[in-house]
């Protein structure tokens, strides 16, 4: 039992693989949004957006010709395919969010709160 969403477990699994696959602070750069989340019959339909703060960290989680953004979507849908119990259909998405962390209308709109 949980209080939380699909949408959240799925950003979780895959900044589990970014953390996993990737050096240095580029983890630490990156938040993960789910645009769509369609749960189908026998399938599961998730497009994802990785928002990095750089130009130069969009390279680097892409990697040469889509290696590495391929490796974590694949290892991410197999996750998630064990998760959920059904097939994952993933689409990963990379966008630059110049500076997100310092912008606290970015960081609402990710979920995170302020007092």
């Amino acid at each position: 039992m949980t209080d939380r969403n699909e949408r959240f477990f799925t950003q979780e699994i895959i900044r589990e693989k970014i953390l996993l696959n990737y050096q240095k602070e580029v983890p630490y750069s990156v938040e993960i949004e789910v645009e769509s989340f369609k749960d189908e019959e026998k399938l599961l339909r998730i497009d994802a957006v990785i928002y990095v703060a750089r130009d130069s960290q969009k390279g680097i989680i892409i990697g040469h010709q889509g290696k590495a953004l391929k490796k974590v979507g694949t290892e991410a849908r197999k996750d998630m395919e064990e998760f959920f119990g059904k097939k994952v259909f993933l689409q990963l998405y990379v966008k630059v969010a110049k500076e997100w962390r310092d912008k606290e209308n970015m960081l609402r709109n990710f979920g995170y709160e302020f007092q």
